[in-house]
């Protein structure tokens, strides 16, 4: 089939750079789609830091909520993340210049709005959305607040949302969020309006269906991560690994404890909101845990390939982070928290250890296996991972299933 033949997927995130997990999973999926012929097209928000696009002129206008505005602004802004009028006149106009087959919506929330969902529907457009989180039925996204984990809006009052401060501890965003909520229940947004929806853990299917949604509208693809990108190191080194944001619900401040207590080597890849407070922590406890900072690309394979074992101390529900997936790839065995699809990513025994999230007993008796375990064992283990992420995580089922998927919507490809 000519290219000129082939069907337009258009994806749809709020950011069209690589700030996220997400943001990363829409750039790679439409490029991955391209290399199997189809025609992209984009649909995002302005942004100092997006790539080149001749499709940003389509591009809805900047909304950043940590940023200074005047109040008019702030209230503008607050309505468009509700319900965005001008989101749907972007996405009227680009669909009326270049109809599509297919639109695969990833992250929207408080920028695009739930509002364009029936803007693709009302132009006959198949809607596909990958859920990166829970926000479809938790307001937050989190299902986290200040208490833990949350679950109180399934049967409640999204007044909870307010009550407990649920998104970034603040009255007002709280409130907004609340708000944009509670809207989108009342006109089922999306329920109504997605044809299918895209779960990387079966975790977070099984929590949606919890909460009423239909078991028929989910479909479970998990992650993939290209293994031949990545060059394993099985040897073991010295000492326990942690990468990610420096944030409460990431446990870190548990993983510091553990470490402590266990009397293990750590070191922290990343930075965050709550990194002086961790750095605290870490120097009333003797400051033997060293922060590196931020680091990507090969210098993070690096750091990964010269670690004994990468731990995950989450305590909040992950989906199924790509952080223990390709760390498997690069042949390092990987202690997990029991929590979200975090379990579901790991053999315990064969591929690494999981533990009680929040526990700081637990995950020091996983850190003391670790260092305790000959080379020998932690090379098996690390080939052990790096093959389960080959055979389970690759890339050919990752096509398969989404092509698949495509067709049962009527998009078809043919090679």
């Amino acid at each position: 089939m000519k290219r000129a033949d082939m069907p337009t997927l258009l994806s749809i995130n709020t950011y069209h750079y690589r700030r996220g997990g997400s943001d990363v999973v829409y750039l790679d999926h439409a490029a991955l789609m391209e290399e199997l012929g189809f025609r992209s097209a984009f649909f995002s928000m302005q942004h100092p830091k997006n790539l080149d696009t001749p499709w940003s002129k389509y591009f809805i206008e900047e909304i950043e909520f940590g940023h200074e505005y005047s109040l008019l602004q702030k209230a503008v802004k607050a309505t468009k993340a509700v319900y965005s009028f001008e989101a749907q006149r972007k996405l009227r106009s680009l669909l009326a210049d270049h109809p599509v087959d297919i639109a695969h919506l990833h992250c929207i929330y408080h920028h695009h709005s739930p509002s364009i969902l029936s803007t693709l529907k009302q132009a006959g457009v198949p809607v596909v959305m990958t859920a990166h989180d829970t926000k479809m039925i938790c307001p937050s996204a989190k299902m986290l607040n200040r208490t833990g984990v949350c679950e109180r809006c399934r049967d409640g009052s999204l007044l909870n949302v307010v009550r407990h401060r649920c998104v970034r501890d603040s009255l007002a965003a709280s409130a907004i969020v609340a708000v944009e909520a509670g809207v989108h229940r009342w006109l089922d947004s999306y329920q109504r309006h997605l044809d299918k929806v895209v779960v990387p853990s079966q975790f977070l299917r099984d929590k949606f269906i919890e909460w009423g949604w239909p078991r028929d509208r989910f479909v479970y693809i998990p992650n993939y991560v290209d293994a031949p990108r990545f060059m394993p190191r099985y040897e073991p080194g010295d000492h326990v690994l942690y990468l990610g944001r420096l944030v409460k619900e990431k446990g870190v401040a548990t993983l510091l404890r553990a470490a402590h207590e266990a009397r293990v080597p750590l070191k922290l890849l990343g930075t965050g909101a709550h990194e002086a407070d961790f750095k605290a922590l870490n120097a009333s406890l003797g400051g033997k845990a060293q922060f590196l900072g931020y680091q990507s690309g090969q210098a993070l394979h690096e750091a990964v390939r010269r670690a004994r074992v990468v731990v995950l101390p989450t305590e909040m529900y992950e989906n199924a982070p790509m952080s223990v997936l390709e760390s498997m790839a690069l042949g390092k065995p990987v202690i997990g928290a029991r929590i979200g699809g975090i379990p579901e990513l790991i053999v315990e025994g064969e591929t690494g250890w999981i533990f009680k999230s929040g526990s700081v007993p637990d995950l020091a008796q996983c850190l003391q296996n670790a260092m305790a375990a000959s080379d020998a064992q932690l090379i098996e283990m690390g080939r052990a991972a790096r093959r389960h992420v080959e055979q389970r995580f690759h890339r050919a089922g990752y096509v398969d299933a989404m092509l698949n998927l495509y067709a049962s919507l009527g998009v078809r490809v043919v090679s």
